[in-house]
């Protein structure tokens, strides 16, 4: 049996999770397969920019790095071709204004509108080096934070002391969220091109904090996929009026109250979020295909014989001893995830918006993201606070993101959001938390272009208008 869970985290390739297309391209809703043909299928602009460069390593690992780390699709021809019109109208008028020498001040930016650069022109900005993924230097941060994380689990044993747990389940929580942040690059193939090995340290990574890593890894793929749409985002995706309004009191208080939203990530584990079903430990759940039901087997089981070692350790040492040394850190680590997680999508000074229908794309979904600055944090955290540029191009590693970022800003222009600069730990992201859970409740049931409302009946809501911010 564990030679059996051995093979099944990693030493033997993965199954691949969808069909290989014949034509066009594939995009998830939900968790249902959508083929599209090539009528209303990728724009091939698009289409090339992700195979230039990429298609003999595609082609030999028979597209294993894109599925798990990037959409295929990225717009469909039709809403491309609105969106260049728009775009041409727009340059028109600009050129008009300098050739009249008209000095007045550009219309207020509307962050909901398209994009004057398309995704391809994102990726020639960023250099060719900053896609190479160095599996030795991968392997050599996995090596740094387990050392740490034995090693202060080890000096606080030792200690023993109340003037130490404190800081021990602060530094401790932290290191459980930087674990959990290499595993996630495992999930996108960012982290070698190779699957095995990637599979591998993913199940150790996420198992030791008790993450389903496969069950995880592709319901995370679905965010990447669907980032900024209502309904098919998987993670921190807004409220509909309708189902918002359908929540009993408790739950309302509960999910926009602090702490109670940073502690949500083991019940959307194992129930997702309200309006949807399934969980991420259920093969038969609608969050996966058939062809991934082994995948989620294997972690599933993974997951519980980590949850044994722990029950087996709490005989040996003692509960309370475990609680101190795992136990704590684990909340923690849970709390860092919900807030990072959280404010990567709300939070900003102005209400950004999320899409329905043909008004969304890959591209304009994955400009509503936000970077941060965790002080500090950003090095032990792997800089996920560099968050955009992730989003849109989930393969690139995370030592390459600060550099690529930079590379990319000239393009994204106001799109991209400067983030506030922290201190040496982020305190001040804790007021965007709460500004954000007082006003952002839900979104219209109508519209394919919507920002999110404010319930003013919810205890604590702010009393700003609900209507975007211009």
């Amino acid at each position: 049996m564990a030679s059996w869970v051995l093979t099944e985290c990693g030493l033997k390739p993965l199954p691949p999770a969808f069909p290989r297309p014949r034509i066009g391209a594939f995009t998830c809703k939900g968790s249902k397969v959508r083929f599209l043909n090539t009528k209303n299928g990728v724009d091939e602009t698009d289409l090339k920019f992700h195979t230039r460069g990429f298609t003999c390593k595609f082609r030999e690992r028979r597209s294993w790095e894109l599925r798990v780390s990037a959409p295929l699709r990225v717009a469909s021809i039709e809403g491309e071709t609105n969106e260049e019109r728009r775009e041409t109208i727009s340059d028109d008028n600009n050129n008009n204004m300098e050739l009249n020498g008209d000095t007045q001040e550009e219309s207020e930016f509307n962050p909901g509108a398209p994009p004057p650069f398309k995704l391809a022109d994102i990726r020639a900005a960023i250099p060719k080096h900053c896609w190479v993924k160095d599996p030795w230097k991968s392997m050599s941060y996995v090596v740094r934070d387990v050392a740490v994380v034995f090693g202060i689990a080890a000096a606080a044993a030792y200690l023993n002391n109340w003037l130490v747990w404190p800081l021990y389940w602060a530094a401790q929580g932290t290191m459980f969220w930087a674990l959990f942040v290499l595993g996630h690059d495992c999930g996108h193939g960012s982290f070698s091109n190779n699957p095995k090995l990637n599979s591998v340290v993913g199940h150790l990574l996420h198992s030791s904090i008790l993450v389903p890593y496969h069950g995880w890894r592709i319901s995370h793929r679905t965010h990447h996929q669907n980032h900024g749409h209502v309904e098919n985002d998987e993670s921190w995706h807004p409220l509909s009026e309708k189902i918002y309004k359908n929540l009993d009191n408790l739950t309302k208080t509960l999910r926009f109250t602090v702490p109670f939203p940073m502690l949500a990530y083991p019940i959307y584990l194992w129930g997702r979020s309200p309006g949807k079903t399934g969980s991420h430990f259920d093969p038969n759940s609608d969050l996966f295909v058939p062809a991934e039901r082994k995948d989620v087997i294997t972690s599933t089981i993974c997951w519980t014989a980590m949850a044994a070692l722990l029950v087996g350790l709490g005989f040996v040492m003692g509960p309370i001893q475990l609680l101190k040394l795992y136990g704590i850190p684990y909340v923690i680590f849970v709390m860092w995830l919900d807030l990072v997680t959280y404010l990567h999508h709300h939070g900003h000074e102005d209400k950004l918006p999320w899409y329905r229908g043909k008004q969304w794309s890959y591209l304009r979904g994955g400009l509503t993201t936000l970077d941060r600055d965790y002080g500090w944090i950003n090095n032990i955290h792997h800089d996920i606070g560099t968050h955009v540029i992730h989003h849109l191009f989930p393969q690139i590693p995370h030592y390459h993101l600060i550099e690529a970022t930079e590379a990319a800003k000239p393009v994204l222009g106001k799109y991209y959001r400067e983030p506030k600069k922290s201190g040496p730990l982020p305190f001040h992201l804790i007021g965007n938390l709460i500004r954000s859970l007082r006003r952002d409740h839900f979104v219209s049931d109508t519209g394919d272009v919507v920002y999110y409302q404010t319930d003013p009946n919810l205890s604590g809501s702010a009393s700003s208008s609900s209507s975007p911010s211009k």
